[in-house]
């Protein structure tokens, strides 16, 4: 701009500080070079904006001394003097219809660590290790052959088949077909039929009334609570208990195990010490 013809610029005058300077003669709006403030130019003339535009401050010297802050506005007084807001208890039906979910306890895949998250939450991430946990529950009524990892519940409905893959979840409910690894860090509830070729690790497994289950490779449980037919290797660290329409075949070593009168059993029994 400094190398334009002097009949193709204009002198406008800021209608702020009154600065002379000059300008392209198509200008439309400027910034003054004194003042900082931005105008626009009409016919020639600059003329105070009609809408508000943020001011440049000046570039300011070392020698300066330190600018004071603006007093508040109006509205941020308003908010200041403003009491705080109290939070008031939810309604008996507030309650009842939209219930507070708990803290949920979780562990992470990674390093082990335990914690407490929020009962919302659909994601979160470990405070030892940062691995991301998925949080997420999965009601599965189709054919299924990807892996899950999560903190969250699954259901296997009766037209769910799973297979060829491992899941890793809290709670296992299987309706429908297992055909896979599992390890469960809450409870592995069986109420179908057929047969889980995977290795199966959980806190409690249960297998309900009219049940019938092989397992293929060992089982580990903390307990086991059985009331169908069941056939495999079963480790407890806690007890096994047989209702009285359970009949449990294979080798089972547990704690203490408790049978109940009609329940049977054909096979090993071991006793441990609570080392499993």
């Amino acid at each position: 701009m400094a190398d334009e013809p002097q009949r193709h610029r204009i002198e406008v005058i800021c209608p702020e500080c009154g600065n002379h300077q000059f300008e392209p003669a198509l200008v439309v709006s400027t910034l003054c070079r004194s003042c900082r403030a931005n105008f626009q130019v009409r016919d020639g003339k600059g003329v105070v904006r009609t809408h508000p535009v943020t001011r440049l401050a000046k570039p300011r010297k070392d020698s300066d001394p330190e600018p004071e802050p603006p007093p508040p506005t109006r509205r941020l007084q308003t908010v200041l003097s403003r009491p705080p807001l109290e939070v008031r208890p939810q309604s008996f039906f507030m309650r009842l219809f939209n219930p507070v979910k708990p803290p949920r306890e979780i562990s992470c895949f990674n390093c082990s660590h335990s914690y407490k998250t929020v009962g919302e939450a659909q994601s979160s991430q470990c405070p030892k290790c940062s691995t991301y946990i998925s949080l997420i529950s999965y009601d599965i009524n189709e054919r299924w052959n990807r892996r899950i990892q999560t903190c969250g519940d699954v259901v296997i409905q009766k037209s769910g088949v799973v297979s060829g893959v491992t899941l890793r979840c809290h709670n296992l409910t299987v309706l429908g077909e297992l055909a896979g690894s599992v390890e469960c860090s809450g409870d592995l509830i069986i109420r179908s039929h057929g047969k889980i070729i995977g290795k199966v690790r959980c806190k409690n497994l249960r297998v309900e009334k009219g049940a019938r289950v092989e397992f293929l490779n060992p089982v580990t449980a903390t307990t086991a609570f059985i009331d169908g037919q069941v056939r495999g290797q079963i480790s407890c660290s806690g007890a096994i208990t047989l209702e009285k329409r359970a009949h449990l075949q294979g080798l089972v070593r547990a704690a203490s195990l408790v049978v109940k009168p009609g329940a049977k059993h054909t096979g090993t029994i071991e006793m441990v010490q609570n080392n499993i």
